[in-house]
């Protein structure tokens, strides 16, 4: 690491002279004088020891060295010009930063959000979807609604749903004798052995089949017809609603408990309230999608 850095003025008077060909074109882009833009890179040339531009008369072009520095200079000027627009979103008046699991953010929530726009169009909301856990005290995060979280330092906490899970599949897989059905793995709550255990109820599950990391991905696989899966009574019932899910038995089983953490900052915000309400009242009477 440097040292000492050139400055950035110098780079970006270089980078529009060495882009336009003419330190008057760069002026008058950078609303300097002529004398300033040549300053500045005679300065850039001192700092690094070597002539960036052959200079004749009016007429001005780059080195060798010059142009090597130039696609450093531009690629360096472009991500942080990058990274002061993403800043912006930290300033945006109304913005709730919600995080939350992939799987939830797309099988539960996302066919609701319509509603919530309805009911809260002043909300910026941003949708933060991780499978690791945050850390609500470093991280810029409102709420967190995970199936994977407790309690933390600096946050409220609240379980909200106990959910169940039973074994599912499209109906085009419930047409297929039982030994030709493809038997689909999951982790943690939605491993077979779970249900082995809890209900008892042999519905043709076999050990072999295929296995996924994602809860979401393993839901998407059941909707898309590929086999048998243990699936999460929440998440899944926009698929059952629209027939890409029929459960194989009544029974189910206990599943994951769904939680939401409130950063202290954000408990009496009331975009945050807002959300939290909703949130309680969807989950409590099983809200309609758009």
């Amino acid at each position: 690491m440097l040292k000492h850095w050139p400055p950035l003025g110098a780079l970006r008077g270089f980078e529009a002279a060495a882009r336009l060909g003419s330190f008057h074109k760069a002026a008058n882009e950078l609303h300097l004088t002529q004398s300033a833009i040549s300053q500045q890179i005679r300065s850039l040339e001192a700092y690094l020891e070597q002539p960036l531009f052959f200079r004749n008369g009016r007429s001005v072009a780059l080195t060798d060295a010059g142009h090597d520095f130039l696609s450093t200079t531009q690629a360096l000027l472009q991500q942080l010009s990058v990274g002061v627009r993403r800043l912006g979103q930290y300033r945006k008046a109304n913005q709730l930063v919600l995080n939350t699991t992939p799987a939830f953010a797309r099988h539960w929530l996302l066919p609701r959000l319509a509603d919530f726009r309805q009911r809260h169009p002043d909300v910026d909301l941003w949708l933060f979807s991780t499978d690791e856990v945050p850390d609500m005290g470093t991280q810029t995060i409102d709420l967190a609604v995970r199936d994977d979280i407790s309690a933390q330092a600096e946050c409220s906490f609240k379980v909200l749903h106990a959910d169940r899970l039973y074994p599912a599949a499209h109906p085009r897989v419930l047409a297929l004798p039982r030994e030709q059905r493809t038997t689909l793995h999951g982790e943690r709550e939605m491993d077979w052995s779970h249900w082995a255990v809890e209900a008892g109820i042999d519905v043709g599950q076999q050990d072999q089949g295929l296995n996924f990391s994602d809860p979401g991905l393993l839901l998407d696989a059941a909707c898309g017809g590929l086999g048998i899966a243990l699936v999460s009574q929440l998440l899944s019932q926009h698929a059952r609603d629209n027939g890409l899910l029929q459960p194989l038995v009544d029974a189910t089983i206990r599943g994951p408990n769904w939680a939401l953490l409130t950063h202290r900052d954000s408990e009496n915000d009331p975009l945050a309230r807002s959300f939290s309400q909703w949130l309680l009242n969807n989950l409590a009477q099983g809200a309609p999608y758009e």
